[in-house]
Parts: structure tokens; C-alpha cells; sequence
């Protein structure tokens, strides 16, 4: 139990859809072989995704739901979080 005024750490979240678990594990092997994470292109493609805007979509819940952070504007930059 954290003591009183002690800063909270934003952990990962509990549950993750199976699509966000994908799309983290793709970003995670990505991350271990180059250095960075694919493109938003680059993951519709390696998760099957048709539309680059729904990987924006689940990259964006990713965001927001403290899974990963992203260090600029591109989804490239982006760290993973837990």
C-alpha cells in the first residue's frame, strides 16, 4: 500500500482487448529488432488490420489506458509502459 503523498505510477492496465494485446506484442517484437515501433501502416499490416485509422484508434485507447507512452507525434516514438 503506497504511504500517504507518495506518487501513484501509472500501471498497465488489467484487461486489454485481444486486438490490443496484438498490437502490443507486434510493437514489442518490433521494438527488440529495430529499436523503435512499426508505423501505424506497418502494424495494420502486421495485425491485419485494414484501415491504418483503426490502429490509431487502439494506439490512442493504448495511450490513454497508461500501456504506452508516446515521446513525440508519431506513433514510432512511442514506449511501451509495464
Amino acid at each position: 500500500m503506497p504511504r500517504a503523498g507518495a506518487a501513484v505510477v501509472n500501471r498497465r492496465p488489467q484487461h486489454l482487448t485481444a486486438r490490443e494485446e496484438e498490437i502490443l506484442r507486434a510493437i514489442r517484437r518490433s521494438i527488440q529488432d529495430r529499436g523503435e515501433a512499426l508505423s501505424v501502416r506497418q502494424l495494420a499490416r502486421e495485425t491485419g488490420l485494414r484501415s491504418p485509422a483503426s490502429v490509431a484508434y487502439h494506439l490512442a485507447n493504448l495511450e490513454k489506458r497508461g500501456a504506452l507512452l508516446r515521446d513525440g507525434r508519431s506513433w514510432q516514438t512511442c514506449r511501451l509502459i509495464g
